[in-house]
């Protein structure tokens, strides 16, 4: 009996590719309600500032290639990977749709977000489930990885190397927050992202070896509903007080260079950390590292065997 033919959907955010795409893009994240000028000035202006473009585009495609070359162990191979945005095309529901026409019989769904949340993972899920409809092929999602132990120690490695670029005098002073995307405080009722995240920064910290860390979030939006805090802004202006001059971001949530590590962090916070008088780093984010896409392929692999 010849065997399924199976294929590998990776999803993530998306971003639009020159400034020109930036209105479309964030209409569409706005449900179809075009942003006030002032809003779209104010987010041009980021991209702006970290040079023009998100890289974010180029690394998605990359981290897709990267988990193909796993999977079907270094050459092209029968295990396709479609890769889908959520904002841009090819949109999730394209991604969905070639896998129909191309005959793929199971696939492995996989969002480039370690943990789950409703209203981020969850929705994607329920795009993929929406275009399938009655049709195939059977899909096996992946709802979390952030406790898969290689990624624990990928960043892990990542934390030890930044550390490790603080004088080792001030290494005792160093405090390690670790960051993830805020999200409204009413959407997060009963959902496992908050926590999610603090157990993840647990496992890292106990495999680095830190002795001093803690959790903030980062780029909430900006709107009337309460989002989750303490914003990390805050966290930084806070441990000044308490005489911490050095401090080293790792923002677990994330895994690829984009605007909310590249402006959010590498600028704004940089820029509040030179007015105190801190010296902030950050951690390298994964975006394509073959230990990365290699761990990624392992969950995908690890899934096709699972029941759907």
């Amino acid at each position: 009996m010849a065997a399924r033919k199976q294929g590998v959907l990776v999803m993530d955010y998306g971003t639009p590719r020159t400034l020109d795409e930036v209105p479309d893009y964030y209409t569409h994240i706005r449900h179809g309600h075009a942003p006030s000028r002032e809003q779209l000035d104010e987010l041009v202006g980021r991209y702006q500032a970290i040079g023009g473009r998100s890289p974010l585009g180029d690394i998605s495609t990359r981290q897709a290639e990267g988990i193909g070359r796993a999977i079907n162990g270094g050459v092209e191979g029968p295990v396709k990977v479609y890769l889908g945005h959520k904002h841009v095309a090819p949109f999730i529901e394209d991604a969905v749709a070639r896998m129909q026409d191309e005959g793929v019989e199971e696939a492995v769904a996989l969002v480039l977000a370690p943990h789950y949340s409703r209203m981020s993972v969850g929705d994607y899920f329920a795009r993929v489930r929406e275009r399938l409809g009655e049709g195939g092929p059977v899909v096996r999602f992946v709802e979390s990885w952030y406790q898969e132990p290689d990624f624990v120690r990928f960043v892990a490695d990542r934390v030890k190397r930044a550390m490790s670029s603080f004088p080792a005098e001030q290494r005792d002073d160093v405090r390690v927050v670790f960051s993830a995307h805020s999200l409204p405080v009413k959407a997060l009722q009963g959902d496992p992202y908050p926590d999610q995240l603090h157990h993840s920064g647990d496992l890292i910290a106990k495999e680095a070896g830190l002795r001093h860390w803690l959790f903030a979030w980062q780029s909430a939006g900006r709107t009337d509903a309460e989002w989750i805090g303490p914003d990390v802004r805050d966290v930084i202006k806070d441990l000044r007080r308490e005489g911490h001059e050095n401090i080293l971001v790792c923002p677990v949530g994330f895994v690829a260079d984009h605007l909310e590590v590249l402006y959010d962090l590498d600028i704004e916070a940089q820029a509040l950390a030179r007015d105190l008088d801190v010296r902030l780093q950050r951690t390298e984010s994964p975006n394509d590292d073959e230990r990365f896409t290699a761990l990624l392929a392992d969950v995908v692999r690890r899934r096709f065997g699972e029941p759907s």
